[in-house]
């Protein structure tokens, strides 16, 4: 008798929230414990990016998808700056009885932002964007509460997007990130 194998499912807590950025079927919200958000340098990329690092009090939320036939070959190179690390049971999620795993650059080889790898705008853009259509305004607002490293300087590149998963927002949808940037203490925030 063969039993079927149920596909593994990832947890999204960047830009892999914004379902218009991949194809991944299943999605539903979840939240990950013991882990926060954090703008990272990494010198496998020119700006910094988001990594979840490990936080014994934080909890975080995301989506999780599932990875059809454990062909995790898309997803790793879209994610090649990070390792897939498996999770146990710090996923809450109404999938059942599933393999969960997240991606995190790897301890060592990320370091504080600087001035010379900036946030790019319109990855933040995507970011929250996800946020807002998957967990409303107050996912929105918990995002910014539990993510670390607004310190890095954010380089507004809406007019002409480097980030490749780049989407249209609306007015309301751009208004809402400038208006949260623009609320961040001053001493956190730099705008090239």
């Amino acid at each position: 008798m063969n039993i079927p194998v149920k596909d593994p499912y990832f947890f999204g807590y960047g830009s892999l929230v914004n379902a218009r950025t991949h194809d991944y079927e299943n999605v539903q919200a979840a939240k990950l414990k013991g882990w926060r958000r954090a703008w990272r340098a990494s010198p496998l990329r020119a700006v910094c990016y988001l990594t979840a690092v490990p936080c014994a009090q934080s909890e975080i939320d995301g989506l999780i998808a599932s990875v059809p036939g454990a062909d995790w070959d898309a997803l790793d190179h879209r994610e090649r700056a990070y390792a897939r690390v498996p999770l146990a049971g710090e996923v809450t999620h109404q999938a059942g009885d599933v393999e969960v795993a997240v991606y995190a650059i790897s301890e060592g080889a990320h370091s504080e932002p600087t001035a010379e790898n900036p946030v790019l705008l319109s990855y933040l853009d995507v970011v929250v964007q996800g946020y807002l259509h998957m967990f409303g305004r107050a996912g929105v607002d918990r995002f910014f509460a539990t993510t670390d490293g607004w310190h890095a300087p954010i380089q507004n590149d809406r007019n002409a997007p480097i980030y490749p998963r780049a989407q249209s927002l609306t007015t309301a949808e751009r208004a809402l990130v400038d208006d949260w940037l623009a609320s961040l203490p001053a001493e956190t925030k730099q705008r090239l």
